[in-house]
């Protein structure tokens, strides 16, 4: 089965009649009903859109099959899936974030540095997520200048890493507080 990529999310139900509130992941929110059935995570369940409506920050859905209040609320947090080759290619330096995951991680020298586990957002960039050989997990900005090359042909990535900030060696953290400066 070709990789599933999670286009949506099934929220509380929205009235009376079986609707949903549906928060979409595509550029296009309406996209998803362009998709065909969409699957939940385990693609055992399918879920076939019959009316899709523009809310204030979401969609209003309802799908084939669930016409009552009780039946949407048991929907709710559902996960919505896609088969990765429904979707449209994407563009040069744009990628979806299931082609990264699982990706070699190495450094610009060419050793290895460890795996690629997630792409976060947390409301200030993209973030890449890399399970190292040995250590302890590394968050770094998916950008440029941090992660100069995608190779998904070649199974990998390659991370520059940013240099550390060394602290004024002579301080004793204990016994200053932020703000206050050093006496002579």
């Amino acid at each position: 089965m070709p990789a599933l990529i999670c286009v949506a999310r099934i929220g509380a139900a929205h009235g009376v009649r079986g609707a949903v509130k549906l928060w979409t992941f595509t550029e296009d929110p309406f996209a998803v009903k362009r998709y065909g059935p969409l699957l939940s995570k385990d693609g055992r369940r399918q879920f076939e859109l019959a009316q899709v409506r523009e809310a204030k920050d979401h969609l209003v859905a309802t799908f084939k099959g669930v016409t009552t209040r009780d039946e949407a609320e048991r929907l709710n947090g559902i996960e919505l899936y896609v088969s990765r080759d429904k979707l449209p290619a994407t563009d040069e330096h744009e990628y979806y974030h299931a082609d990264l995951i699982g990706l070699d991680a190495v450094t610009t020298d060419g050793d290895a540095l460890g795996r690629v586990l997630a792409i976060h957002n947390f409301g200030a960039g993209d973030i890449i997520e890399i399970a190292p050989l040995k250590g302890a997990t590394m968050l770094l900005p998916f950008t440029n200048a941090v992660v100069p090359e995608v190779d998904l042909a070649g199974g990998r990535v390659v991370i520059a890493l940013p240099q550390e900030i060394e602290g004024d060696k002579d301080e004793d953290p204990t016994t200053s507080r932020p703000g206050e400066g050093r006496d002579p």
